[in-house]
């Protein structure tokens, strides 16, 4: 039972990193991007496309759903303690978003090596819909662990 406790812990651990860089993203609060679940090399965010967020199409603009990707990318990717950034991104379009549709972006880690990372995010309409896919690539710096955001009132 001790590798149960070692991997709750583990989990605990993750998601109070996510949660403590969520905490510091004012793009994030900005937009309405919610931070839904976190394990290590794992993350799920939220968010409703606004009518201020489509393009001359009337769509959903393509950089807010990249944007969304990238937040999951983010939280999943400095769920392992040292902070770590976004090395390079691309993403593809499969379907519009349309204003009012809830979207969510799941993050899941494919590879880590080294200082280096490989994650996969699908974003999801809420009905299950794919509407695009993203592949980051990450790089670990020189283990400075994220720092907690500060506590309310400070």
């Amino acid at each position: 039972m001790t590798g149960t406790i070692g991997e709750q812990e583990l989990e605990t651990a993750a998601r109070r990193r996510a949660e403590d860089l969520y905490a510091k993203d004012r793009t994030c609060e900005l937009l309405g991007i919610d931070l839904r679940d976190a394990g290590p090399g794992r993350a799920t965010v939220g968010m409703r496309v606004a009518e201020t967020m489509v393009n001359g199409h009337g769509t959903g603009h393509g950089g807010f759903l990249f944007l969304l990707a990238d937040a999951a990318f983010a939280f999943a990717c400095n769920t392992h303690g040292p902070a770590t950034v976004a090395q390079g991104a691309q993403v593809t379009f499969l379907r519009p978003a349309e204003v009012g549709d809830d979207l969510v972006a799941e993050a899941v880690e494919r590879s880590r090596f080294g200082r280096s990372g490989v994650y996969d995010v699908t974003v999801r309409r809420s009905d299950g819909v794919p509407i695009a896919e993203f592949r980051g690539q990450s790089h670990t710096l020189g283990g400075r662990p994220v720092r907690p955001a500060p506590e309310s009132g400070e």
